[in-house]
C-alpha cells in the first residue's frame, strides 16, 4: 500500500466536499489526509487528499473524481515533480530543562516554537510529510500532551495547472 497525492481542481459550490469525502466513503477508500484552499479565483477551490491504496485504487479515485460535475480537474501528484508540504503543532508537558531539550532538537529540524509557558511548550514544524514524520519520531520521547497535522498541501513544480 502506497500513499498518494490526488490533486482536485473544483467548483467552490456548497456541498463540493461533501460530495468527494462521500465518493470515498461510498467506495470503502481510506482518507489519509485532507486539505481544502481558495484559489485566486474566488468561483474555484483546490481540494487535496492523500489516499492509501494501491494503483488500482489511485485508478478508481481519479476516474470517479473525474465524474463529479463540480470537478474541473483532477491529477495524481507525482511528490518527484512537484512542493509538497504539511504542517504540524506539537504541544509538550515539558519544565525549563525539558522545553531547552525540545528547542535543541527544534533548532536542528527548523522548527518552531511558537507558545511556551512553565510547564509547557508548542512547537510548529512544517516540511514534506516524511520530515514530519521524522522530526514526531525523534520527539516521541517527550511527554507529547497533543499533536495536530494540517495535511499535504502540493503544487507542481513546472505550469501544469492554472487555478
Amino acid at each position: 500500500m502506497e500513499k498518494y497525492i490526488i490533486s482536485a481542481l473544483v467548483q467552490n459550490n456548497a456541498g463540493v466536499l461533501a460530495r468527494v469525502s462521500s465518493l470515498f466513503g461510498r467506495r470503502g477508500f481510506n482518507i489519509d489526509s485532507l486539505t481544502v484552499s481558495p484559489t485566486t479565483d474566488p468561483k474555484r477551490s483546490r481540494i487535496s487528499i492523500v489516499v492509501i491504496g494501491d494503483t488500482y485504487i489511485l485508478d478508481q479515485v481519479l476516474k470517479q473524481m473525474a465524474k463529479l460535475e463540480e470537478c474541473i480537474q483532477v491529477t495524481h501528484i507525482d511528490d518527484q515533480d512537484a512542493f509538497c508540504r504539511e504542517m504540524a503543532l506539537v504541544k509538550f508537558a515539558a519544565d525549563a530543562s525539558e522545553r531547552n531539550a525540545i528547542r535543541e532538537v527544534c533548532d536542528i529540524y527548523s522548527a518552531n516554537v511558537v507558545s511556551e509557558g512553565d510547564d509547557f511548550i508548542i512547537i510548529s514544524i512544517s516540511g514534506t510529510p516524511s520530515e514530519l514524520d521524522v522530526f514526531l519520531s525523534v520527539v516521541s520521547n517527550f511527554n507529547i500532551i497533543e499533536s495536530s497535522r494540517t495535511g499535504v498541501t502540493a503544487m507542481y513544480k513546472d505550469k501544469r495547472t492554472k487555478n
